[in-house]
């Protein structure tokens, strides 16, 4: 396990790999020539991360209308489903109200239907109790019982 160190493009270097490193480069390339490699090679990672930043800047601006398309559709979908169940709920409040129209009204016919019949009954009762008092009091007339002629 090495501690300490530098990570290079994911690769993890020691103290002494990174000395190694510039031995090579100065014997290879010379003191006098150090200072403009690095400056090439600062120059290399600036554009670079120039490179990378706008890619990264592209793809967000990109996703960003994809986002942006996805969120439009949603809420397109949202609206219909919401005027959809709206008119659902519409329709079925209008239907409930027919029906309980309809319960009510054949409530009140039937309820009409029992006072009228309970009014003639009423009135036919009537009519036989007169009628039966009539009868009564014909025959409490009519009746002697100490009259023997019949």
């Amino acid at each position: 396990m090495i501690t300490g160190g530098l990570i290079v493009a994911g690769i993890q270097m020691s103290g002494q790999e990174i000395f190694v490193i510039i031995i090579v480069v100065l014997l290879l390339f010379g003191a006098d020539k150090l200072p403009e490699i690095a400056r090439g090679l600062a120059k290399s990672m600036r554009d670079f991360r120039k490179a990378t930043d706008d890619i990264k800047r592209e793809f967000e601006a990109s996703t960003n209308e994809i986002r942006q398309d996805l969120n439009d559709v949603t809420n397109t979908i949202k609206n219909e489903v919401t005027d959809i169940s709206g008119n659902i709920q519409k329709d079925v409040n209008e239907v409930s109200e027919n029906v309980q129209k309809e319960i009510n009204d054949f409530s009140n016919d039937v309820q009409k239907d029992v006072n009228e019949v309970k009014d003639n009954l009423e009135k036919d009762v009537n009519e036989v109790k007169v009628d039966i008092q009539k009868d009564a009091n014909e025959f409490s007339d009519n009746y002697n019982p100490y009259n023997y002629n019949d």
